[in-house]
Order: C-alpha cells, then sequence, then structure tokens
C-alpha cells in the first residue's frame, strides 16, 4: 500500500510541476515574463541548514551556495511531490485510481498560500509578494501558476490512472 502510495505521490508530483513548468516557459515565450529563478529558492533551502530561514534584505544579497541552481530545481520537483503526496493523504490514494477535478485544484489554491506566506516572506519579498515591484502582477501570476499545479495533479493522475489500466 506504501508503496502504491508513494508511486502516485512521485509521479503525480512530477507530471504536476512539469506542466507548471512549460507554463512559465509558455508565458516566457508568448509575453516575455521571466521564467522563475530556481536557484534563488536553491539559495534559500541550501541556507536552512545553516539555521536562516529569513532572508529580510532579500534572498539575493544572502551568500552563494555552489550548485544553487540544482538544488533550486531538485527542490522545487520535490516540493511538487510533497504536494501531490498531501493530496492522497487527504483524499486517499482511490483518488489517484479514480481522479476528479476538485480535490486536485484545491490543492493548487492552497499551494499558493504556501508561497505568499511562507515562502515568499521567507526570500525576502514580503507577504504575498508585497515587496516585489509589481505586487499585483505576481499574485496573478501565483494564482494562475498554481491553478495550472492544480490542473497538473488532476490530469496526470488521469495519465497515470490510463497507463495502469493498460498495463
Amino acid at each position: 500500500m506504501f508503496a502504491e502510495f508513494l508511486l502516485y505521490a512521485v509521479l503525480i508530483g512530477i507530471g504536476a510541476t512539469a506542466l507548471f513548468d512549460l507554463w512559465s516557459w509558455l508565458l516566457k515565450v508568448a509575453v516575455g515574463i521571466p521564467l522563475p529563478n530556481w536557484a534563488m529558492t536553491g539559495r534559500w533551502f541550501a541556507h536552512l541548514p545553516r539555521g536562516c530561514v529569513m532572508h529580510r534584505e532579500g534572498i539575493g544579497k544572502s551568500p552563494r551556495v555552489e550548485g544553487e541552481l540544482a538544488i533550486g530545481w531538485l527542490m522545487h520537483y520535490v516540493t511538487g511531490i510533497v504536494f501531490a503526496a498531501a493530496l492522497l493523504l487527504v483524499w486517499g490514494v482511490a483518488w489517484a485510481r479514480l481522479p476528479t477535478l476538485g480535490p486536485a485544484l484545491a490543492v493548487g489554491w492552497i499551494t499558493i498560500a504556501c508561497g505568499w506566506f511562507i515562502l515568499q516572506p521567507a526570500l525576502g519579498l514580503g507577504v504575498a509578494a508585497s515587496r516585489t515591484p509589481n505586487p499585483a502582477k505576481a499574485r496573478v501570476l501565483n494564482i494562475l501558476g498554481h491553478t495550472v499545479f492544480g490542473l497538473g495533479l488532476y490530469e496526470t493522475a488521469l495519465l497515470v490512472d490510463v497507463l495502469r489500466v493498460g498495463a
């Protein structure tokens, strides 16, 4: 049972995160919105074991860390897997066998709060990107991106289910 849970969490989390990344790339190509800088996320994660959670002056002013870009990408996908696992913990592995849109979107929207109230303040960007040059734009992009992540949870679960049944 745990192996099935873990397999679903990994596959669904990776798929949803990949769709989020595809969305980011499409925004860059279509309207020139810069891609997320996962090096800064990696820097933040790398500073955690050193006891530094909050970067009030901004993560960009914190000392660089070797491999921060790779750490950022890795943790980006690990976070997607963790959110997929949370979905499965709340709605059960049965959800992955017969996915519905509502739970996936709910988790996608809950992840917005994690960014606004945990990660962005910790990176020095303020609550809900309040210390960024254009907080409203950042918030809209957060909502859209995490909605895409929620849709990705659902769509990946559908794909995994089709592949499982076809096997």
